[in-house]
Order: C-alpha cells, then structure tokens, then sequence
C-alpha cells in the first residue's frame, strides 16, 4: 500500500483527479446555495425555515449511506479478512459521523418552528440518534481497543450489527406515528416535492457527495499508513 502511494505517476494522478473534484465541489455547492436561497420558494405552512431542508436531508441520506457501505465493507472484512475494506470502512466512519451530527442539529433548529420544540423522542429522531451513538462506538472502538485485530473485529460486528438501524430510520415515520413528515422523495412512487425544491435539493447532495469523496480519499491514505506502522509495531 506504500508503495503505491510513493509511485510518483499514481501520486500525479490522484492529485489531478483530487483538484478536479475540488473544482467540482465548490461548483456544485455555489449552485445549490444560490438555488437554495434565491430560487427556490418558501414553503405556504413553514415559510422561510424550510430552506434548512437543504442541508438537513443532504446530511441524512449520506449519513445513512455511508453507515450502510461501512457495514458492507466490514461484512466482506470479517468474512474474507480483505484488510482494504476495513481502511475503507475506518475512513468513512468520521464522515458518516460528521453528517449524522449536521442532521440531528438541523433538524432540531428545523423543528422547532415546525414543531414547536427542539427534540422528541419519536421513532425518527431516536433511531437517528441511535446512529450517532453507533457511529461513536465504532470510532471508540479504535481508540479503545489496542490489538488492531481485536479492534477490527469489534468495529466490525458493530457496523454490521447496526446495519438493522437503517430500516428503522428509513420506515420509522411509516410504521409508527412520529412528528416526522414522510419522505417527499419516492423512487417507486411519484414524489411530491416541487422541482424548484429538487433542483437545489439534489446539487446540495451531489456536492455533500463530492466533499465526502475529498475526505475519504483523503483519510484512506492517511488509515493505509497508520495501519501499516500499527502492524509493524504490533
């Protein structure tokens, strides 16, 4: 793994694609801000509040993808004993962390306006919770646990573990009765936000994307040495 991050062409050409998507990130970001802001309408019952929506459900979806991929990735470590998915799953983690943070913050300043308190504990907004506390115990368990084999195997089982979660938060607002609204945006169905909501909506996602693609590229090469000193020590 070193080694390929020492071979100056592959070094060349990870830092070209890396400034592309830098560029490609600012880009996207400025569009949706700008449709975010000056484009798209207040909502006829929220107002101006709704505009939170476009940070708010950006960080929920990556939030939630990134912890489904972390216990994917660590499904096929704990099976297979592929080291690189565990550097996969390690560098993703403080991102997927990061964004369920930005969710469970928004969504409170977007609550209480709407709802008239900050925080209830409703299906939703626990099992949100309850990722953050999942993601907190995987981070710790690398902070925690010095065997780095130990360590893989408990980060392991609780991302694959917490994997069950996802479906909570996904159908909580339709299996319980909860203060969340339902989702706006089917993919088997017809969606019911308007597109002049959508357009901001997905280029903030694609540029939340873009900006978690720039860590994690980032991390992976920072975890692949730091796992590679940890088992010389070790």
């Amino acid at each position: 793994m070193r080694r390929i991050f020492e071979n100056k062409k592959i070094v060349g050409i990870y830092n070209d694609y890396f400034d592309y998507l830098k560029i490609t990130f600012l880009v996207l970001l400025i569009i949706g801000l700008v449709l975010s802001f000056f484009f798209s309408p207040s909502d006829y019952l929220q107002g101006e509040v709704v505009r939170i929506m476009y940070v708010h459900v950006p960080s929920s979806w990556l939030a939630l993808m990134i912890f489904s991929a972390m216990s994917v990735f660590s499904l096929i470590s704990l099976i297979f004993r592929f080291r690189i998915f565990t550097i996969f799953t390690k560098s993703l983690a403080p991102i997927g962390f990061t964004f369920s943070l930005i969710s469970i913050f928004t969504g409170s300043l977007w609550g209480q306006p709407t709802w008239g308190t900050f925080w209830t504990w409703d299906a939703r907004l626990t099992s949100m919770m309850l990722l953050v506390l999942l993601y907190i115990f995987y981070i710790l368990s690398w902070v925690v646990i010095k065997n780095i084999f130990t360590a893989d195997k408990i980060s392991s089982l609780i991302a694959v573990f917490g994997l069950a979660n996802i479906p909570l938060i996904k159908f909580s607002v339709i299996w319980w009765n909860t203060l969340h609204q339902p989702a706006s945006i089917k993919f088997l169905e017809e969606s019911t936000i308007h597109e002049s909501m959508l357009a901001p909506l997905m280029f903030m996602f694609i540029a939340f994307a873009c900006f978690s693609l720039m860590v994690f590229l980032i991390r992976f090469k920072v975890e692949s040495f730091k796992l590679k000193i940890l088992r010389e020590k070790s």
